[in-house]
């Protein structure tokens, strides 16, 4: 099992009063509400905290993209994964990911994935997103060309990375008479590892475990019950195609919280993983799922999975569904281990600031779980791949 830190990056300042007037912390939030100098320290306090999981053996850290909002301030997400690039050693820096379908030359994409992959020398984990439905409000993009736009941006992106240029490429939704990326990519056999990020589409899943990509899938904030669901469903459908998927080819990112005993853990988590889910996450569903931008199945199991946003939820609750882990180093050991038993994922994204939690209490909890869980899951991984090799 790999293990890996997560950041969203939020406006941790946020004036959480903001729902007495706005009903959503994301695209029509004014952003009179953020304050640059608040924001500069966030920004450099975030990245302090991404090169700490680096020196505490991380397998890798995680930035990721998301537009007009409160939650995640970086819709630039190359913009920090560079700045890491040259301030770490050891982690990869996945890049999780970029919504393509939003953008008008994935090129771009193309070279500055291949800058990160060069500087780190081969550090560089790719994730392709379609981006969840408030991204198109925000760039006022079509979601019914979604997939479209999608896998025509990744196939443009991936014979960048492994064909030699120049070429031309004539799409429905890309035409570029010249293609001939400089710099290539230092992962060459035959391009950086790419993830695929989802909230549980079935069209995506079939798409990432198809034989000819294998990719690894990541499940996002999602109750257990779903999130085996989605991983017995990757694997069913690599059954189908005729190849056995292997744990490399699943993950999970969930928010995590680890403290010296259960109730403290507890005590000192509650109100910043509660903001995290009623204040930061708040947005009416028709901005999470525009028309268009699911099939029908998918929309029913998605919905599903993701019920409980617009709703008040309480840190009882999303315990209770495995939606966020929290106690102490033996209770958060013991319920991944179950976990991982249970559902056989490889690679492990813990989000261990989330909302407000301050700098002091996710470095307690970055040092807790580096130091008390991760070698123990370790273990656990290895002990678990020797039995099934006997």
């Amino acid at each position: 099992m790999k293990f890996y830190m997560m950041h969203l990056m939020p406006y941790a300042d946020l004036d959480l009063d903001y729902d007495q007037k706005h009903n959503s912390a994301w695209i029509t939030l004014p952003n009179s509400y953020y304050d640059p100098k608040k924001g500069a320290k966030l920004y450099n306090r975030y990245l302090d905290e991404l090169e700490y999981a680096d020196q505490l053996g991380f397998d890798g850290i995680c930035v990721n993209e998301h537009h007009q909002n409160a939650y995640g301030l970086m819709p630039q997400p190359g913009v920090m994964a560079g700045a890491l690039a040259r301030r770490t050693k050891k982690a990869k820096i996945a890049i999780l990911g970029r919504a393509l379908p939003l953008l008008n030359n994935p090129l771009t994409v193309a070279e500055e994935f291949a800058m990160v992959d060069n500087i780190t020398e081969g550090r560089l984990i790719a994730g392709f997103v379609r981006g969840i439905g408030a991204e198109y409000h925000a760039w006022s993009s079509n979601p019914a060309l979604s997939h479209e736009r999608f896998h025509e941006a990744h196939d443009l992106i991936v014979r960048a990375w492994t064909e030699t240029g120049p070429f031309a490429f004539e799409g429905d939704q890309y035409h570029f008479e010249y293609v001939n990326l400089w710099p290539r990519p230092y992962q060459n056999d035959p391009h950086p590892p790419i993830w695929i990020p989802s909230q549980g589409s079935s069209e995506t899943i079939e798409w990432a475990s198809h034989p000819s990509r294998r990719y690894t899938y990541l499940q996002t904030f999602t109750p257990v019950a779903m999130l085996v669901k989605y991983m017995q469903m990757y694997r069913d459908m690599a059954a189908e195609h005729g190849y056995e998927a292997t744990e490399d080819q699943l993950g999970w990112s969930v928010p995590l919280y680890v403290a010296e005993t259960d109730e403290i853990a507890r005590r000192e988590a509650q109100p910043h993983i509660e903001n995290f889910l009623n204040k930061f996450l708040r947005m009416p569903k028709e901005m999470l799922l525009p028309p268009g931008y699911l099939s029908l199945k998918s929309m029913l199991g998605v919905m599903k999975a993701k019920s409980s946003i617009g709703t008040k939820q309480t840190i009882d609750a999303v315990i209770e569904k495995g939606m966020f882990i929290c106690g102490s180093p033996q209770t958060v050991r013991e319920k991944l281990a179950e976990y991982h038993s249970q559902i056989g994922f490889g690679h492990l994204l813990t989000l261990l600031q989330f909302g407000t939690l301050p700098a002091e209490l996710t470095r307690k909890n970055m040092e807790l779980y580096a130091n008390e869980v991760m070698p123990y899951l370790r273990d656990h991984a290895a002990k678990k791949v020797s039995v099934a090799a006997e």
